[in-house]
């Protein structure tokens, strides 16, 4: 396109950085238009190259966060308020027509992304103004093209995930051009995997004063993943290399011994989002309501164990669409009295109910001894409703013959700011009993559960009653709204955690067992109890352990190889994997989910080592349409029909063998 409107421009920068830049743009009338002239300034170009990020806050903006990434996996299944549920279902609502209009969302997100990396590749590289202040020297110029190469392969990366073969487009584009044959999946990584190689020394491993940018940690880390990548295929042709799971490692370790990305000291850190203190009571409220903690928020956005994210902002100015994500994983606690004493707050959020965890992913956490179950999951809903809201009626209230003390009688058993709702994670072998339950003044849901010993088991959860992934929960708002949808959170692409587990994954695919362990029980030691270290009351209530343990639980938690030389019960492995090669993938498989449950991988990671199909038909009940052939997207329909092969629409033919296979 020859003409750009400015408030395109102004709405790229507004979207990625928020810097001072931005702000003339808001103030500016909007009413004139940007030629391709404005992109031969330094300014111009700049500007350019920060609209290119624009395209990475797409995948957290709405619910193709969880459609396309987190549903039709072992690791989530339908809650019972439900949107798109072809994409966990595999139904014929997942077809190339795409009438929720993900496939295409993603597909045109990406090439628009790439198509201004190509832009701010080929102009800057002709720019050559010596009194140029951001753009006069070489190495300048060389900074921003390293980016943009780096940022171009992140989209093709995506891309060649979720379709397979895809057209290269590598120069921009400013006239009409249909022609768009699709390139072998292995020329893609060859793209991806050179993009990066080139990027990579140019670029330093420190964080970019400019959060967000592309730097040598964040190309070489995906370079290692893309290495991983293309050596995890099994049938299919990726254009695998003997040489590619050394260049993983090679390149992983790398930004791990830079030591500008270092594990979190607590797991909880990556995701807090406490209350930061109570607000003034409200007239008729007879407590204080919670209030959810920017700084905090900002202290997560803010952490070195991040590599690559795509930034947020907390300013109305800046904002943009905002990240969602929070409003998908949380349970029903807020209506229709389910946890008598809850009233919706923006700590708890809205619970949109999407996704609810399956049995495979809460079984597969030692939650005893492993602290990321109870720091990824909430299990406890504290008071926060006043005694005159109906959803306070359903408290009981202490008697005579049960208070603690007697300036209790007649006054509610649950009390603002008590556990109001308790989601118990017990195991099947310890169903907990009428007397158990009655224990709790708090209302409890539990999972395993008989009315008599003698009774069947039944359980409490159900696809409205589940645990609620507490990763994305953002307690503040842009506006003070509660049905505001905008969050504030960064939506995060890598941490080191990952890079580690990538070094890990590639030692152990060389038969290097003993290496590959080493980097997993680094990330293990850092999900341990530390010494000192509060546990979950889950351990002493229905674990069997003591209140006053305050033992690290580090020995327990390092790996070793009988965990994949034998069949472990602890990793549920499916009944078709008998080797040790096939169950060292499926323990990395495993302790992804440990590590990286719901934060956007799954789907990815299960296509990557091949294993989509049979891991999800048999963690995943509501799966039901599962085919092999669902391992890549329908390539989207608006994309087919708009080719033109030599100025003529595609046949019917050709429009089918443009289709990836399996969809109509």
């Amino acid at each position: 396109m020859k003409t750009i409107y400015k408030l395109t421009v102004a709405a790229c920068l507004i979207a990625v950085f928020g810097l001072p830049s931005c702000k003339k743009f808001i103030k500016e009338e909007l009413v004139t238009t940007l030629t391709q002239d404005y992109y031969k300034t330094d300014q111009g170009l700049e500007d350019l190259v920060k609209s290119a990020y624009s395209a990475l806050r797409w995948k957290f903006e709405n619910e193709q966060s969880y459609a396309m990434w987190n549903f039709g996996t072992d690791e989530f299944r339908l809650g019972d308020q439900f949107n798109n549920e072809h994409w966990n279902k595999y139904n014929n609502l997942l077809n190339p027509n795409g009438s929720d209009g993900f496939v295409n969302g993603f597909w045109t997100n990406n090439y628009a992304g790439i198509n201004r990396c190509n832009m701010g590749i080929e102009m800057i590289g002709a720019f050559n103004d010596v009194n140029s202040r951001l753009l006069g020297t070489a190495a300048q110029r060389n900074q921003r093209i390293a980016e943009l190469m780096g940022l171009r392969a992140f989209y093709y990366f995506q891309l060649v995930q979720q379709f397979g073969a895809i057209p290269l487009v590598n120069k921009s584009s400013d006239t009409l051009r249909s022609d768009f044959p699709r390139t072998p999946v292995a020329a893609i990584y060859d793209q991806i995997i050179g993009d990066l190689r080139n990027a990579g020394p140019v670029l330093s491993y420190a964080i970019p004063s400019e959060r967000g940018r592309i730097s040598k940690s964040v190309a070489y880390h995906f370079l290692a993943k893309a290495y991983l990548t293309r050596a995890s295929a099994v049938t299919e042709n990726r254009g695998k290399k003997a040489t590619d799971l050394d260049s993983a490692i090679v390149y992983g370790d790398s930004v791990i011994k830079s030591g500008v990305h270092t594990l979190e000291a607590n797991y909880a850190n990556l995701f807090s989002a406490s209350y930061a203190n109570t607000t003034p009571p409200k007239p008729g409220f007879d407590g204080a309501l919670p209030l959810g903690d920017a700084s905090k928020i900002a202290a997560n956005n803010a952490s070195t164990e991040v590599i690559f994210a795509a930034q947020y902002s907390n300013s109305l100015a800046l904002a943009g669409n905002g990240n969602r994500v929070h409003l998908y994983f949380g349970t029903q606690y807020d209506a229709g009295i389910p946890i008598p004493g809850m009233i919706r707050d923006a700590f708890n959020g809205r619970p949109f109910r999407r996704l609810r965890p399956t049995d495979y992913t809460m079984d597969i956490f030692d939650r005893a001894n492993d602290s990321r179950f109870f720091k990824s999951f909430q299990t406890a809903y504290y008071r926060n409703a006043p005694t005159s809201h109906s959803n306070s009626s359903a408290i009981p209230v202490f008697t005579a013959a049960n208070a603690p003390s007697p300036d209790l009688v007649g006054k509610k058993v649950v009390g603002l700011g008590d556990t109001a709702g308790l989601f118990v994670v017990n195991r099947a072998d310890k169903p907990l009993l009428p007397a158990d339950i009655g224990k709790f003044r708090a209302k409890v849901y539990a999972r395993y559960r008989r009315a008599s010993p003698t009774d069947p088991i039944t359980s409490d959860f159900s696809d409205n009653k589940y645990l609620t992934l507490i990763k994305f929960l953002d307690g503040v708002r842009l506006t003070a709204d509660l049905q505001e949808e905008r969050g504030i959170r960064n939506g995060t692409y890598a941490r080191v955690a990952e890079t580690y587990l990538i070094v890990a994954e590639a030692y152990g695919r060389k038969g290097d067992y003993a290496k590959a362990l080493e980097y997993v029980n680094i990330v293990r030691r850092r999900a341990a109890y530390k010494a000192g270290e509060v546990k979950n009351p889950h351990n002493w209530l229905f674990y069997g352990g003591s209140e006053s343990d305050l033992s690290s639980t580090e020995a327990a938690m390092l790996a070793t190889e009988t965990l994949f030389t034998t069949n472990a019960a602890s990793e549920l492995y499916p009944p078709t994997v008998a080797s040790t090669e096939s169950r060292f993938i499926h323990f990395m498989l495993n302790e992804r989910t440990r590590e990286l449950c719901g934060e956007l991988y799954r789907w990815e990671d299960l296509v990557r080592v091949e294993a989509l199909y049979d891991r999800t038909k048999l963690y995943n009940a509501d799966a039901t349409n599962l085919s092999p052939y669902h391992k890549l997207r329908p390539i989207p329909l608006p994309q087919i029909i708009a080719l033109r092969v030599n100025g003529q629409p595609l046949s019917d033919n050709e429009v089918a063998a443009y289709q990836n296979p399996g969809y109509q």
